[in-house]
């Protein structure tokens, strides 16, 4: 099969990989250092849609798998559908599962789906006086799509109020922050449940949990994400089906009755709260870094399975917690000044390449000149595999220790709150 995944960063280097192992030949646009190693990158950037569907057509593309959410949202499923193209991702549509959150909130309010209490607003004033009545903390978002850097857990009303002023007053994040949601701050663990959708069946991945926060002990900015590990301790098989009976199921039926033909990836970002799981969030892509640890630990044709979504055709089996053999985890190895400006170009020197159970998924990286260089904030994910979280954590860290470059940072505590519900001292 002829596949292209669409992307550049640690995610699609993941899916580049995931594809590639059962001999599929692979394409990448517009792709990075790493993973020209096993592809061939292609010069066009993912909101060139008309490009895309050139590229496809002329080389009989047989499937194209699209990584970040700024082209579904942008219709790029719709255009190569048009064009007889088979595409794996959501179209423009339903996509807004991710690119609206009002859109997401009303849905879930609709569809009676648990997620925290909110109002939104595109009006200063009338937010800011909603939430002089609010409790903190209290989370703000902007609703349209922000590249993970939309959200904000503000614990003082001058915190969230100056949040406002800057989206909808200042337009920090144009027209992304032009409307925002207010909503309750909710307590717990957060975990990722990810499945690929063929419209009316779910193949659920393995869950995992990210970390967003910068700093070590969740402190610090939010970013897109510095590290993730696979399987998640706190997920039990009982967990699992409230997840699937209270969200997913829920989900999918509305789905249906509203018209939307959904066929990609789900992306569940769940706040496990002492009333029961409730969804934070939902994306219509694989999560990054999440891909980075759980598509290791896919056991199957990953084309294939794409495939069979693109038709509508996955096979009718009951939705199973899905019990992996190994754990992964992944560290991301950021730039200095990520997630804010940071320099580029910086010479990177080890061991960049897979080793026995490493993986090594570039991110912002490019060749300059014949030399490995950063390119963007994220740069590197190491994930390490193992037959115990300790065993992946210790491959993945170790696998750290051998890449440097200038300003290198990265979090110390990837999979610390797993281990420690597993009792494991660390």
């Amino acid at each position: 099969m002829k596949v292209l995944i669409i992307g550049s960063g640690g995610r699609e280097h993941a899916l580049v990989w995931a594809v590639s192992r059962y001999g599929h030949r692979v394409y990448c646009a517009p792709g990075n250092a790493g993973i020209a190693r096993i592809a061939d990158c292609v010069d066009i950037e993912p909101l060139d849609i008309s490009g895309l569907i050139h590229f496809a057509r002329k080389q009989k593309i047989d499937l194209t798998i699209v990584g970040p959410e700024a082209p579904l949202v942008a219709g790029l499923a719709d255009e190569f559908e048009k064009q007889g193209l088979v595409v794996f991702g959501p179209k423009a549509g339903a996509a807004q599962l991710e690119g609206d959150k009002i859109f997401a909130k009303n849905l879930m309010q609709r569809y009676r789906i648990p997620t925290a209490r909110f109002q939104a607003f595109d009006n200063f004033e009338q937010a800011e006086r909603y939430l002089q009545f609010a409790d903190l903390p209290v989370v703000v978002k902007a609703s349209g799509l922000a590249a993970g850097k939309g959200v904000t857990v503000a614990h003082s009303y001058e915190q969230a109020r100056q949040v406002l002023i800057e989206y909808l007053q200042e337009g920090k994040l144009g027209e992304a922050g032009r409307r925002v949601v207010i909503e309750e701050y909710l307590n717990g663990e957060e975990v990722s449940i990810i499945g690929l959708c063929d419209g009316k069946r779910v193949r659920f991945m393995v869950p995992s949990q990210d970390h967003k926060r910068l700093l070590d002990n969740d402190e610090g900015p939010n970013t897109g994400g510095m590290g993730a590990y696979a399987p998640v301790p706190a997920i039990t098989a009982e967990i699992f089906q409230q997840i699937n009976n209270n969200i997913f199921e829920p989900l999918l039926k509305g789905f249906q009755q509203d018209g939307i033909d959904y066929r990609g990836a789900i992306y569940a970002g769940l706040m496990l709260t002492p009333e029961g799981p409730k969804v934070l969030e939902f994306n219509c892509r694989l999560g990054d870094p999440e891909a980075q640890v759980i598509l290791p630990l896919f056991k199957e044709d990953l084309a294939e399975v794409c495939q069979q979504c693109a038709a509508g055709a996955l096979p009718e089996t009951p939705a199973r917690y899905p019990e992996p053999e190994l754990w992964g985890l992944c560290v991301v190895l950021a730039s200095r000044g990520y997630p804010g400006s940071y320099e580029k170009g910086l010479p990177i020197s080890g061991q960049v390449e897979d080793g026995e159970n490493t993986l090594i998924f570039h991110a912002g990286t490019r060749l300059e000149n014949g030399r490995l260089v950063t390119s963007g904030g994220r740069v590197i994910g190491v994930t390490g595999l193992g037959k115990t979280l300790a065993e992946a954590r210790q491959r993945a860290y170790y696998g750290v220790g051998l890449i440097h470059f200038a300003g290198m940072h990265y979090r110390h505590d990837i999979g610390a709150r797993g281990l420690r519900r597993l009792g494991v001292r660390i």
